[in-house]
């Protein structure tokens, strides 16, 4: 999708995946620094990792603990997080959402987790239930949010009681990679699943995963995360070129793509 963009706005660029092993990050981000790349995507596992040998981090980001888009200005690498952005957009966009004042339940609380639940509590959700079988790392991401979001009440869920929470929901993310595989078991219980809840499932490979076929049979509105990917894409585009991205191209580029 950037490459269509690079083309369509006739910007001499080129988006290219450069593989790293894991102990040759700090040099492999150094070398990108010292030949002037305009900027790059980070992505699993290197979004917190990569942190450390950025010059700036934009102060969302910084909250987040994940970076997954760097511009170089003048030098100086300059680290962003627009998969919690690129959320919102889509989660407004696509199934008419709006979360201030909601109540949301994430199922799941690591990277991608993480990006949905400081999305939610800037944009004024009152209620955040974050559910996963580690609690350890669930509490992390509850205590990180109750720092910087006082006014949020966020709290752990063990999945005996998901059900009961998900029942007091509007809104149900689904932050695992459940679906991505057909024999995967459903990251929700089904009766838990109620008409005044919309539900958001991150996972875009496949479009329908069992989850969305389910609430599509039951009325219940949904989304895949197909377009938090194309908006995260979209932003960081923007931050690289300062130029309006052409949307509709790159969405057309992206779901050809996975469809292939």
């Amino acid at each position: 999708m950037h490459n269509a963009a690079f083309s369509r706005l006739k910007i001499d660029a080129a988006y290219l995946p450069f593989f790293v092993q894991r102990q040759k990050l700090k040099p492999a981000i150094s070398a990108l620094k010292q030949i002037g790349i305009s900027g790059f995507n980070v992505t699993v596992p290197f979004k917190s990792e990569c942190m450390r040998y950025l010059d700036r981090i934009d102060p969302l980001a910084a909250s987040i603990g994940a970076v997954n888009t760097v511009i170089n200005k003048r030098g100086s690498l300059i680290g962003y997080n627009t998969d919690c952005s690129g959320f919102i957009r889509s989660l407004k966009e696509d199934i008419n959402f709006g979360p201030k004042d909601c109540s949301a339940f994430l199922a799941g609380s690591g990277g991608v987790a993480r990006s949905v639940a400081f999305g939610l509590a800037k944009s004024g959700a009152k209620r955040i239930i974050v559910c996963d079988i580690i609690k350890e790392k669930a509490m992390l991401l509850v205590k990180d949010i109750r720092k910087i979001f006082p006014a949020v009440d966020i709290v752990f869920s063990g999945q005996k009681d998901a059900g009961f929470f998900i029942k007091t929901c509007h809104l149900f993310v689904n932050c695992t990679p459940l679906g991505m595989n057909s024999r995967d078991p459903l990251p929700v219980d089904p009766g838990s699943l109620h008409k005044r809840l919309k539900v958001y499932d991150v996972v875009y490979t496949p479009l329908r995963t069992r989850l969305l076929r389910l609430c599509h049979a039951r009325s219940i509105r949904s989304s895949s995360g197909i377009n938090m990917l194309l908006y995260q894409g979209v932003l960081a585009f923007e931050l690289w070129t300062g130029q309006k991205a052409p949307v509709a191209l790159m969405k057309k580029e992206l779901l050809g793509r996975l469809k292939r």
